[in-house]
């Protein structure tokens, strides 16, 4: 290889990596990408990422949660492996559950609750959207509640009565 290739090679290497987290090891991938490897770190939160990461391998840290929307900077992201984390399954794992199950549903087996109760030791892949908690949704209040279709109904029958005495007393003869 020419020695402008081997320098070339070097610099895109240097571009790749200069974002990589301080408690993590970035290596550029042949298939362009990167590989950020943050294995048995003690991470609490997940690290800044670099937009090019391809694999993250986030196994055996303290994660508990993943933040909406964590990924949705990471396009290339095709690998992602969060196994052996004391995660919360309530909504904070929401995001997470269903970036998975969008993309490497297989994945969902292998990520095991730690807490609450109800979901300890469970996998992800177990519990519904109801068992990961409520997460402060509701449902819009309709305007047409049972009350409102009662007076509407009522209001119909009246105008109905209406115009029928309107047409009873029309075809009425006057008395003489």
């Amino acid at each position: 290889m020419p020695a402008w290739g081997v320098l070339v090679l070097l610099w895109a290497t240097a571009e790749a990596t200069k974002d990589c987290p301080a408690a993590c090891t970035c290596q550029p991938l042949e298939t362009m990408g990167l590989r950020v490897d943050c294995r048995g770190q003690g991470l609490a939160a997940l690290p800044a990422l670099p937009a090019h990461t391809r694999q993250l391998l986030l196994t055996n840290n303290s994660l508990r949660s993943v933040p909406p929307g964590a990924f949705d900077h990471l396009p290339q992201l095709q690998t992602l492996e969060v196994e052996q984390n004391p995660w919360h399954c309530d909504c904070g794992l929401t995001y997470l559950r269903l970036w998975l199950q969008d993309r490497m549903p297989e994945a969902l087996w292998l990520v095991h609750c730690a807490s609450p109760n109800p979901a300890a030791n469970r996998p992800l892949h177990n519990l519904t959207g109801f068992q990961l908690g409520n997460c402060g949704w509701q449902l819009q209040t309709s305007w047409a509640g049972p009350s409102t279709w009662w007076d509407m109904a009522l209001g119909a029958v009246a105008i109905l009565g209406l115009a029928l005495l309107a047409a009873l007393l029309c075809t009425t003869e006057p008395l003489d």
